[in-house]
């Protein structure tokens, strides 16, 4: 609970949120945090830890109706990514520019490999299975299987939330969604080598 109250004053002050504005947000007194936390240190290693954790976004997907269109379906798991993907951005950009540097607790997993390559490895695959079974009652009529556009599309979702801004618009995700499932061309217009032009 003190974590999920603290994320997004984290995401606004960084390391330089003030425990206790986390109690006051919390509605709890400030020694509690240091009964649950060792130090305002370990609270916002927490903090980051939640915030790169793909369970969130992998349950919400996973409960997407396969009922709704593809369209639908894949509209609504690249909204949830989106959310995911800009919750990991504001905090961990905010956690940078206020200069915390995550120390070396709990770096590595039991079998020695450091955790964050082996958990966010992990968390691409169970996001990608979990974007996998969007696909699944429409397999026969794809062209590739299921699990190989769903890493397309990951892909696709990530170049996007790493996109500069170049002073466009982004492309919508509704819009994003139509591209991906039918192509660049326009069905109504098609270009002319497809209408027997030069």
């Amino acid at each position: 609970m003190i974590v999920h109250v603290t994320l997004p004053l984290v995401a606004e002050y960084g390391a330089a949120v003030k425990t206790s504005q986390i109690a006051a947000a919390a509605g709890i007194g400030e020694a509690t945090i240091f009964r649950v936390f060792k130090d305002k240190d370990e609270l916002l290693e927490a903090c980051i830890a939640e915030a790169l954790r793909p369970d969130n976004v992998v349950e919400a997907i996973r409960a997407i109706p396969l009922e709704i269109s593809l369209h639908e379906r894949l509209h609504e798991a690249a909204a949830a990514m989106e959310a995911h993907m800009d919750r990991m951005g504001r905090v961990l950009g905010a956690m940078h520019a206020s200069g915390f540097r995550s120390g070396p607790r709990n770096r590595n997993d039991a079998s020695g490999q450091p955790r964050e390559r082996g958990g966010r490895v992990a968390g691409i695959a169970a996001t990608r299975a979990a974007l996998a079974e969007l696909f699944a009652p429409e397999q026969p009529a794809l062209r590739l299987p299921a699990d190989q556009l769903a890493g397309v599309l990951l892909d696709v979702l990530f170049a996007r939330s790493r996109r500069p801004d170049a002073g466009s618009e982004p492309i919508r995700l509704a819009s994003l969604i139509e591209l991906f499932l039918h192509g660049a061309f326009d069905q109504a217009k098609p270009p002319a080598e497809f209408q027997g032009g030069a």
